[in-house]
């Protein structure tokens, strides 16, 4: 077992950016290959955490992307399917000062070659937009209803009362889209805050990191302070991620929920990547976080069959003596984390349709 280091331990990296620097590298060189498009997603999400945290880097320590940068349009050119991850690290290394002026060439082929017209979903049409547009160029000039489409998926606020992790993480890109990450406001409505924090209930009751993590980024950029509770439970998880050396790169760890925990932490000004990165391979472990109530109540709430009602305060009576007490301790600080626990009971409940029966066709 790798050695894993931890909070306490003296840092030789004595200032984040050193340690946002140290990342670079590791992600750059140690834990995959260029050719594999999980370095290609892997440093793309770095990269994007790090340009929208706003923390300068040195050019220095993007040296280690120069080979890449230098011969992206080749791979851009052999590889369109993943012109979404290419054009990402390309605008973030520019933005974070490599020195180079490509992005706007490959953003107007981008849309020369209709590659956003061809995504299926409009949540990679705005991405490929939103990416295209930061050179002041737009893929998609004759769909003018693209944001009215999602605004229109997030405010159905009942689908995100609802265990449905695909739908939660599309939200918060929606958000994160509609605000340039956090560089303006997205113009967000109390329909749309419901269902972020439908979202975030659920995540919370699920004991999902990650997805709260980015929900709670998602709410600081619409201009909402996300519920303490939640908050201060993922400082309690960021204090207990380790960082290992690992004996081969390439293996799958929990880089995402450390990313999307430590942007969390220093978008709401609590510190943020203050692990120490060995040199060489190395793997990111997040502890199991206990416990959620979500499959405990979820099971109990179909138990109950005709019994189900959207009455929250009748159903805690109902369900109290059928949980488990690490699920009603979890439940109890979801329902204290928000004032609109009952309006998300209501979807969650699912009373909206009797129960099917009568007669065989």
């Amino acid at each position: 077992m790798g050695d894993i280091v931890r909070l306490n331990v003296p840092f030789r990296q004595s200032t984040k950016v050193t340690r946002q620097a140290a990342l670079v590298t590791a992600f750059a060189t140690q834990r995959r290959s260029p050719d594999d498009v999980f370095w290609m997603k892997e440093n793309a999400e770095l990269l994007n955490v790090l340009d929208a945290t706003g923390e300068g880097q040195d050019p220095e320590t993007l040296a280690v992307h120069l080979a890449f940068y230098d011969d992206i349009e080749n791979r851009l050119g052999f590889f369109p399917q993943y012109y979404r991850f290419l054009l990402s690290i390309c605008f973030d290394l520019e933005d974070l000062g490599i020195g180079g002026h490509k992005g706007e060439k490959l953003a107007n082929w981008v849309a020369r070659s209709g590659l956003a017209e061809a995504e299926l979903s409009d949540l990679q049409r705005a991405e490929a937009r939103r990416l295209c547009q930061r050179r002041g160029v737009d893929p998609l000039p004759r769909d003018t209803g693209l944001n009215d489409r999602l605004r229109g998926f997030a405010r159905r606020s009942e689908t995100f009362a609802m265990p449905n992790k695909k739908a939660a993480y599309e939200l918060t890109h929606i958000v994160f889209y509609l605000s340039e990450y956090g560089r303006c406001d997205p113009g967000l409505d109390a329909v749309f805050i419901d269902s972020l924090s439908f979202a975030g209930t659920l995540a919370f009751l699920d004991m999902n990191l990650d997805l709260l993590s980015e929900i709670c980024i998602a709410l600081r950029f619409a201009g909402t302070t996300p519920p303490q509770i939640w908050e201060m439970w993922i400082a309690e998880q960021a204090a207990r991620f380790g960082i290992e050396t690992a004996g081969a790169a390439g293996v799958a760890d929990d880089y995402h929920q450390f990313l999307m925990v430590n942007w969390h932490q220093s978008l709401a000004g609590q510190g943020g990547f203050a692990l120490h990165v060995p040199e060489g391979p190395i793997v990111f472990r997040q502890p199991h976080p206990g416990p959620g109530s979500l499959r405990e109540l979820s099971e109990c709430m179909y138990g109950l069959g005709d019994r189900r009602s959207a009455d929250w305060p009748a159903m805690k009576t109902a369900i109290h003596d059928k949980l488990s007490s690490e699920a009603r301790s979890v439940l109890n600080l979801a329902e204290s984390a928000t004032d609109r626990f009952d309006a998300f009971f209501a979807g969650f409940a699912r009373t909206g349709l009797a129960r099917l029966g009568g007669d065989r066709p």
